[in-house]
Parts: C-alpha cells; sequence; structure tokens
C-alpha cells in the first residue's frame, strides 16, 4: 500500500502561486477551488486557507466586486516587489559600510596620542 503523503503548506502556497502565474488569469474561490486539486493536488479543503494566507501576505490581491471576492497576481508584480526589496537592502547596506568606516576612522583618531599598557600579572 502506498500512502500519498500531504502537501506542507509552503508547497501549497507555491503551488497556488504557479496557477496564478502560468494563467495570468483572474479567480473566485469557487474557481481556485476546481482547479487547484485537478491542476496542483492541493485539496479543495484547504484551498480557501492558502488562498487567504496568501492575500494576508500581499502575494495575491483580492478585490470585492459586488457580492464576489475575485483573487490575481501577476508576474510582473513579484517581480517589482522583488526588485524594490533589493534596492532598500543595498540602500541599508551602503549605509551600514559608511557607518563602519566611520567608526574606524574614530577610533584611529582615539588611538593618536595613546600608549598601550600591559598588564603585569602577580
Amino acid at each position: 500500500m502506498s500512502k500519498k503523503k500531504g502537501l506542507s503548506a509552503e508547497e501549497k502556497r507555491a503551488r497556488m502561486m504557479e496557477i496564478f502565474f502560468e494563467t495570468k488569469d483572474v479567480f473566485q474561490l469557487k474557481d481556485m477551488e476546481k482547479i487547484a486539486p485537478k491542476e496542483k493536488g492541493i485539496t479543495a479543503m484547504s484551498v480557501k486557507e492558502v488562498l487567504q494566507s496568501l492575500v494576508d501576505d500581499g502575494m495575491v490581491d483580492c478585490e470585492r466586486i459586488g457580492t464576489s471576492n475575485y483573487y490575481w497576481a501577476f508576474p510582473s508584480k513579484a517581480l517589482h516587489a522583488r526588485k524594490r526589496r533589493l534596492e532598500i537592502l543595498e540602500s541599508q547596506l551602503s549605509e551600514g559600510n559608511q557607518k563602519h568606516a566611520n567608526l574606524q576612522k574614530s577610533i584611529e583618531k582615539a588611538k593618536i596620542g595613546r600608549q598601550e599598557t600591559v598588564k603585569q600579572i602577580k
């Protein structure tokens, strides 16, 4: 007997994002509950939970139009989010390097005129 191992939450999230990126379409919850089990093996019972976690993390957009909720995510949005994050991290790195250089200069200034002493152990 072979038992199928269930997918982890991260695997479900990744597969759900694949659906959005491959189709580049807008879905309702009921559509996702039909598509996800067939194409990606995500159980229909967990589709809503996974979709909501993606919305909460800002990876999938959700808009209420009339009485329906529509969900979508496009590859270009993910690319722009990664670029923005990269720019922020690069600026933080350059600020950190500049701060490090300034501290090194102040250490060198503080060492001028001082003599190192050797402690004697009794």
